[in-house]
């Protein structure tokens, strides 16, 4: 097996389980709708279920269309990765941050397959603001696809400046 899919592969399985173990051990020991104080005034830990995206956008209906939307995202997404990880230089960071989005995508489709809905536990908030609870899937996904961008946009210079001349404009560089 190629190094690039072995590295994808390790990134997905290690963000895979640490969102399962950690809604696991959510669902064992924090009753739904309880939270926890950590941090009072500004982080709690909970237990709740969003049959929504992210964010808790569409949270509030219970259509079956929404889980067979979120199924083929899901596979789509994966593909995606896949086909971008086959194409792309041997950059292992890139393998990583994509391996990331990958595990968190998986993770949250197999609460969607077992549940219909994700198991979210982090509450971030500060007075009566509330970011919207959030789980370990999540926060791979948003890790890998920020990583990923800063890698991506990072490459057009980096090409150029190995080869001694300047970024060319319409290729990532600048005018």
């Amino acid at each position: 097996m190629p190094r690039r899919y072995r590295i994808l592969g390790i990134a997905a399985i290690v963000a895979l389980v640490l969102d399962q173990v950690s809604k696991w051990a959510v669902m064992q020991f924090i009753p739904e709708h309880r939270p926890i104080t950590v941090i009072a005034g500004l982080f709690d830990l909970v237990n709740i279920r969003n049959r929504g995206a992210a964010f808790g956008f569409l949270n509030r209906s219970d259509i079956e269309w929404q889980f067979w939307l979120f199924l083929a995202a899901t596979v789509v997404a994966v593909w995606a990765i896949v086909m971008l990880v086959r194409s792309s230089d041997e950059d292992p960071w890139l393998f990583t941050a994509l391996g990331l989005v990958m595990g968190g995508a998986l993770g949250n489709l197999v609460d969607r397959v077992r549940f219909r809905a994700v198991v979210d536990f982090l509450d971030v908030y500060w007075g009566d603001w509330h970011w919207p609870a959030f789980n370990v899937a999540d926060s791979a996904i948003f890790v890998g696809a920020v990583l990923a961008c800063l890698i991506l946009w990072r490459k057009p210079q980096a090409a150029a400046s190995d080869k001694g001349g300047k970024p060319t404009p319409g290729k990532g560089g600048t005018a």
